[in-house]
């Protein structure tokens, strides 16, 4: 496995921080782009084990840090939904100029919201994965159902999301609410893999049921047992590789990705 540090821009002209995992043994077959859980980051254990599973599977994998998260420009309290869309889409063009576009999108919790609305400007990905996700954004409003209020009447309030605590504007709740429908999962048009756990304490298993029922064929349902919504046990997500790599092969070009000459 070789990983490699970049930075490219968003939208906006700030800098994104991302690490892209690439095989060892030559060029990868395809390429893919993963999208991290709601104020998580590129580096939470499950994303950097997912990408690095997926490059012994030959399968290159760009993960990177939402405007305002980890090592990346901007500040999240000015962010949203609509920006993480955004950043998805800058992300899959960074790579089609000095890569390769990616064939595989996958999301994590939010993240997985987040490339089922992404895909619809992404034509040459040809397989979408979830894992853990909602199936329309507006489910992250739970988080802060003690601070909504405030947050609409005041503009803004500091919310503890895990053991952090974050500024969360009215704008958001207001992005989130304009994403409330699941429409657009059914005009995918692409092969979809929707991966959940049915004890998942953060997002309930019925909202993978609501992605499944709106998405058209081909699509695939695997349950993740006794994992938790984080993936915190390194053998469920190196399960969740290995499962993912079998079943994006049948979509995924099998021959060698060269990527193209790079001053990055």
């Amino acid at each position: 496995m070789v990983q490699q540090k970049l930075e490219f821009p968003n939208e906006e002209g700030q800098l994104l921080a991302g690490a892209l995992e690439l095989p060892d043994h030559g060029n990868p077959v395809a390429f893919a782009l993963f999208a991290h859980c709601f104020t998580c980051g590129k580096d939470l254990a499950a994303a950097s084990r997912i990408a690095r599973a997926l490059s012994k599977h030959s399968i290159g994998v760009l993960r990177f840090d939402f405007t305002g998260l980890g090592n990346s420009d901007g500040d999240f309290s000015n962010s949203n939904f609509s920006s993480n869309v955004e950043d998805l889409v800058a992300a899959a063009n960074f790579m089609k100029e000095h890569y390769r576009a990616p064939a595989l999108l996958i999301g994590h919790s939010l993240g997985g919201a987040a490339v089922l609305a992404a895909a619809h400007q992404l034509p040459d990905a040809r397989a979408i994965a979830t894992i853990g996700a909602p199936a329309a954004a507006n489910h992250v409003s739970h988080l802060f159902d003690d601070s909504i209020e405030h947050i609409k009447t005041r503009g803004s309030a500091m919310v503890t999301l895990g053991q952090r605590q974050f500024t969360i504007r009215s704008q958001l709740i207001e992005d989130l609410e304009q994403f409330a429908d699941t429409d657009h999962i059914g005009r995918l048009q692409r092969p979809l893999m929707v991966f959940h756990s049915p004890i998942d304490r953060i997002v309930p298993i019925d909202e993978a049921a609501k992605i499944y029922q709106a998405a058209k064929h081909p699509k695939s349902f695997i349950s993740l047992d006794d994992s938790d919504h984080l993936l915190s046990r390194k053998a469920d997500s190196e399960y969740v590789a290995a499962t993912l790599a079998a079943w994006a092969s049948r979509y995924l070009s099998l021959q060698e990705a060269t990527p193209q000459e790079s001053s990055v």
